[in-house]
């Protein structure tokens, strides 16, 4: 059994790691530089980083017009709490 505190402290960092992501591959954008893929960010946000996906989104100004990231990245947030909810209901995170 994993304890929520962990859980927590894992999505609040590998959250801040997507949001970091969308950021840079904005950089690299405004820089026409080599850039991180679509399928990695959109993969970031389904592995549990949607809520960071979705603020570099929208604090980055990056993404945000592709249909692609606006279906994906809601239906991702779904998911991933989805997820936290089973990993509670089956015991495998504990709230204590």
């Amino acid at each position: 059994m994993i304890n929520i505190l962990y859980l927590i402290i894992f999505l609040g960092v590998w959250n801040i790691i997507t949001f970091l992501m969308y950021g840079v591959d904005k950089q690299r954008a405004r820089n026409r530089e080599r850039r991180i893929s679509e399928r990695t960010l959109i993969t970031c946000a389904l592995l549990m980083g949607s809520l960071g996906a979705l603020l570099g989104m929208n604090f980055f100004r990056h993404k945000t017009k592709k249909s692609k990231f606006r279906i994906m990245v809601p239906l991702a947030i779904a998911m991933n709490i989805g997820v936290i909810i089973l990993l509670v209901y089956f015991g495998v995170v504990t709230l204590s």
